[in-house]
This record gives C-alpha cells, sequence and structure tokens, in this order.
C-alpha cells in the first residue's frame, strides 16, 4: 500500500475546479441578470442625488487640470473621483450611464463574494440565496439612496472582500481590501474590526502567534494609503480634507429630532425590505430557548459572531455623523443579508415565502424607483438650462447652495473649489441653523475663495439655491454685499433666483 501526500491546491486549481462543478458558471449569469433588472430605472434619470452631481462636477474640473484637495475638495477619499474622471475621459462626461453600469457591476462583485461567503458557511442553496437575496433587498431603500451610482456602491465589494479574506486568514489581502474600502469612504473602515475579531479568535483556537498576521495586516492596509500619498501632489491636503477637516461637520446639531427621525424611517424601510427574515430570527431564537433540534437541518457552521460584529461595526459607522442618510444604510446589508441566510439555513423555515417576500418587496422598490416625483429634478434642469442660456462655456458661475448637479447639468465651470455653501457655511443636509454662518466655515476657506474671485473675476451668473435655509444671502454678509454691489436678477424658478453680473 502507497501513501501519497496530499498537496494543496492553488487558486488556479480551485477556480478550474469549482467551473467543471457549474456552480459558478450557472449563479453568476443569474445574479448579472437580477442585479440588473434590479438596477434598471437607475438609467430614467440624468442624475438621482446631489452625491451623483458633485463627482460628475469634480471630474470635470480634475479633467481640465484641477488637482484634487487643492483646487478641486471634497470631505471624501480620492478613488471614486479618480474613477469618475476615467470614466468621462473614455466615455465623455455628458451621461452617466457607464458609472450606472460600474455601480451594477460593483452590485454583482458584492453579491458573488457573499455567495462566497454563504457557501462555505452553510453550503451551496445558501450560497445562491445569499447573492440573489442580497440584490433583491439591495434596493430596499428609496430610489435617490440605491440607484445613484455613489461612495457606499462602490465600497461594498472591497468590504466583503475584506471580511472573506480574513476568514480565509489571508490577512495580507483583507488589509488591503479594507484600505480600498477606506479610500473609497472613510467608514468602510469599520470592517478593520471584525477583521482583528477573526484574527483573535482564529490565534486562540489555533495558537498560533499573531504579530506576524496583525504587521501583514497593518503592512497591506498602509501600503494603497501610501501610494495614494504618493500619487496625490497635495498629501496634506489628503489628510486635512478626508481626516482632520472634518470635525464640525460631524457632530450632533440641534435638530435632532429630525435626526431621529430620520434615522428611524430609513431603519423602517430597511426592515419592511428584509421583513422575511425576522421569522427565521425568531424561530431560531425560540428553538435555542427550548433546546431542540432543527428538523431536516444540518448543524450551524461555526459561529456567527464574527458576523455580529461587523453588524455592530457598520453600525457605528453609519451612525458617525448623526446624518443617517438612506444611502448610508447599505452599508448594513452584507451584514444583515448573511445572518439572515444563516437563520434560515440553521431553522425549519423553508426558504421559498423568504425569497418570495424578497422578490415581492424588490418588485415594488424597483416600481417605486420608476415612477419616483421628480419635482426637484425638473426644477434643477429649468434652472440649468437658463443658466447654460445666460453665459458661454468660457463663462464661471456660481451656485449657493447645497445642489452641484447644476454645474453638471449647466456644463459651466464651478467658479470656486467649494462646490456647496456648506464649505463656506458649516451647514449640512438634515440639520438645523446652529453653528451655520461665515465665522463656522471651513478654515480659511473665505480667503481663497476671495482670492479665487480676484484672480478668475466674479462669475457671470450667480445661482442663490438656498431657499430658506439659514446660509441664505441675508444670513450672510459677504454674500449679501456681493450680490447687492455686483449682480441682478434676470430670473426666478420655484425658489432659485438666478443673478447675473451687472453690465459696467
Amino acid at each position: 500500500m502507497s501513501l501519497t501526500t496530499s498537496r494543496p491546491r492553488s487558486f488556479a486549481d480551485r477556480l478550474t475546479a469549482n467551473v467543471r462543478t457549474g456552480y459558478w458558471t450557472g449563479l453568476v449569469p443569474l445574479l448579472a441578470l437580477v442585479a440588473t433588472l434590479t438596477h434598471l430605472p437607475s438609467f430614467l434619470r440624468p442624475v438621482w442625488s446631489p452625491d451623483e452631481g458633485y463627482l460628475a462636477t469634480q471630474a470635470r474640473m480634475l479633467a481640465d487640470g484641477g488637482v484634487l484637495y487643492d483646487t478641486v475638495v471634497d470631505r471624501k477619499p480620492p478613488l471614486l473621483p479618480w474613477l469618475y474622471e476615467a470614466c468621462f475621459a473614455v466615455f465623455g462626461s455628458v451621461s452617466l450611464w457607464p458609472l450606472r453600469t460600474l455601480a451594477i457591476c460593483a452590485h454583482l462583485a458584492t453579491a458573488v463574494l457573499l455567495a462566497s461567503i454563504a457557501r462555505g458557511r452553510w453550503g451551496d442553496r445558501a450560497g445562491r440565496y445569499a447573492g440573489l437575496i442580497y440584490l433583491l433587498v439591495s434596493i430596499g431603500l428609496s430610489p435617490e439612496d440605491t440607484q445613484a451610482a455613489t461612495f457606499e456602491v462602490f465600497m461594498l465589494p472591497a468590504m466583503v472582500a475584506a471580511f472573506r479574506y480574513a476568514e480565509r486568514r489571508r490577512w495580507l489581502a483583507a488589509g488591503i481590501a479594507v484600505a480600498l474600502c477606506s479610500l473609497t469612504k472613510q467608514t468602510g473602515g469599520a470592517v478593520l474590526l471584525p477583521v482583528l475579531w477573526m484574527l483573535l479568535q482564529d490565534t486562540r483556537r489555533r495558537g498560533v502567534r499573531w504579530p506576524p498576521a496583525l504587521a501583514k495586516i497593518g503592512f497591506g492596509f498602509a501600503l494603497p494609503i501610501a501610494l495614494v500619498a504618493v500619487i496625490l501632489t497635495k498629501p496634506k491636503g489628503f489628510l486635512f480634507w478626508v481626516v482632520t477637516g472634518s470635525g464640525d461637520y460631524a457632530v450632533l446639531g440641534s435638530n435632532w429630532p429630525q435626526m431621529l427621525g430620520r434615522a428611524l424611517g430609513n431603519s423602517a424601510i430597511l426592515l419592511s425590505a428584509g421583513l422575511a427574515f425576522l421569522l427565521p430570527y425568531a424561530h431560531r431564537l425560540w428553538l435555542r430557548r427550548h433546546r431542540r433540534p432543527v428538523p431536516g437541518r444540518g448543524p450551524e457552521h461555526g459561529s456567527t459572531a464574527d458576523l455580529w460584529v461587523w453588524l455592530a461595526s457598520s453600525i457605528v459607522a453609519v451612525s458617525v455623523g448623526f446624518h443617517f442618510f438612506g444611502h448610508y444604510y447599505l452599508q448594513l446589508m452584507p451584514p444583515l443579508v448573511l445572518l439572515g441566510i444563516g437563520a434560515v439555513a440553521t431553522s425549519a423555515v423553508p426558504w421559498r415565502p423568504v425569497v418570495a417576500y424578497s422578490a415581492v418587496a424588490s418588485t415594488f422598490f424597483c416600481a417605486l424607483a420608476v415612477f419616483w416625483p421628480g419635482q426637484r429634478l425638473t426644477q434643477t434642469t429649468e434652472v440649468a438650462t437658463a443658466v447654460a442660456a445666460q453665459t458661454t462655456p468660457k463663462d464661471t458661475v456660481l451656485v449657493w447652495g447645497m445642489h452641484p448637479e447644476l454645474y453638471w447639468l449647466a456644463d459651466r465651470r464651478p467658479a470656486t473649489r467649494y462646490l456647496t455653501a456648506g464649505f463656506l457655511t458649516n451647514f449640512s443636509g438634515g440639520k438645523g441653523g446652529e453653528k451655520v454662518g461665515e465665522q463656522y466655515s471651513v478654515s480659511d476657506a473665505w480667503q481663497t475663495f476671495d482670492n479665487e474671485i480676484s484672480t478668475n473675476g466674479f462669475p457671470e451668473v450667480f445661482v442663490d439655491d438656498s431657499g430658506t435655509s439659514p446660509y441664505q444671502p441675508d444670513l450672510v454678509p459677504r454674500i449679501a454685499s456681493l450680490l447687492d454691489t455686483h449682480y441682478e436678477v434676470v430670473g426666478v424658478t420655484g425658489d432659485t433666483v438666478i443673478y447675473r453680473l451687472k453690465k459696467k
């Protein structure tokens, strides 16, 4: 009798084996179809949210020679602005359809990774349903939050990949994935907590030394960030805008009842999209309390403590800044879906009603996106058309508001690097009027603003899009003086006033 030593299979061998079984060759096309169908409404509008408008305007400024975190600023990391810029370079900047297509690909990648995690824990069927149900639940919020090609959508694949790599004890790759997640949106770095939790549990179970693995995670995390700092010509600006310069922005304001209402409202909407998981959770808790075996199902594979740590870290990330916008809640979906899949896979609840409810809920949210009211977009488009008619492509425009998509829709250059009034007044959407005004601006923002105006000249058109907000021109002396001295009203659309530079 001869003994043979089995050698660990390479990645190529495992990939070939998976393809031969037909599992992924059958599942991925199905998931691609569902991802496309659930996000088809995203192509119905030129822009869904101010974040898309901000990114699109940033990309045009970068293409015109702007410098990120210097002459083009935002409080977000650089990966998504660079992606927008690259798409505009290849496909032009007239439409966001390339970004919407890439967003569908990002959802597909997230679904495939979730399927891989669930398959490893609870079997083939759980893997299929994890990918499918994630895609159905991924539109379970306001259409403006789920159909837009914004930060959270592109953050999710790296976030789930970091968890998957840690689960397989590939610590260097996990660290790199956490960095990519953080370089898409800062709160994505919260996935580092479950990664470190899995490292701690692994050292306890296997008795291995943790310093080498922790060093791999640290090196993998630091390497992409260091590369980005080298690429950027203003690394200090990167540190300020992404890390240290958002303290006043991310504080609890006086309008906490509205914030609480937004938090509860978006939580309720997401809960309605994933309501089918409530029964499995309740059933499993009941079984644990009465210590009864689950008929027809095998035992749960391993602990779900790492998933709960992941969910807890994501809840903290969603709560940072106390804004509770709907698109923040996309970060909760991967751990929630996996916890739900685990509950069904280890209980006597059948899969069919869970999938059926998820499909019905997804159909509702998809129809909601098709018929979503567009009054604000209609007004913004009308204003953009009027601005384009009042100016030439060489003229600059200043939009005093929180809707930078006006620049992109009008195809006109911003007169300043500050694309919203929030940088100059500390106003942020959803908060009250406390600590809003010139004195609360970003450090040296008004000096920079004055230098830009004196160097480049007054913008040909000034759009007052503030409405009744606490930063309206009458409440900001410098803007009020600017309008009184140099501008005259040439049009009003809804609550938006258009001014044009007075002729000498």
